[in-house]
């Protein structure tokens, strides 16, 4: 919206001309702005619903992966004690055997340590 600002004739203020063409202008921008805020509204809008509904599908994708992250631990945790359980059952059942896989197994483990040196 273009308007034209018109000088007074000689004598005249041109102070008042100047001021209420500036405040024209002034309120020729502000409402463009309004405008384009307006028209860009609809589309921000859409934009936010977009990224509200992803961070809603990963939040519930993180949620379900903790779950079952969480059920398996439990269940390595309960295998765990199980074979914990086993092993103890069998060291008491046969100490003399136990005693020798664990002094195999301490030769081994140190020639193992040593020559990675």
């Amino acid at each position: 919206m273009k308007t034209k600002t018109t000088l007074p004739a000689n004598g005249g203020n041109y102070r008042t001309a100047l001021e209420s063409g500036v405040e024209t202008a002034t309120a020729s921008a502000h409402h463009t702005i309004d405008s384009l805020a307006d028209a860009a509204r609809p589309a921000l809008d859409q934009v936010a619903s977009g990224a509200h509904g992803a961070v809603d599908r990963v939040g519930n994708a993180a949620v379900h992966a903790a779950g079952t992250l969480g059920d398996k631990g439990d269940q390595l945790n309960v295998s765990g004690k199980k074979l914990a359980e086993r092993a103890s059952s069998y060291v008491r059942e046969h100490p003399l055997a136990s005693l020798g896989i664990a002094a195999v197994s301490g030769y081994v483990l140190s020639r193992l340590l040593s020559s990675s040196r």
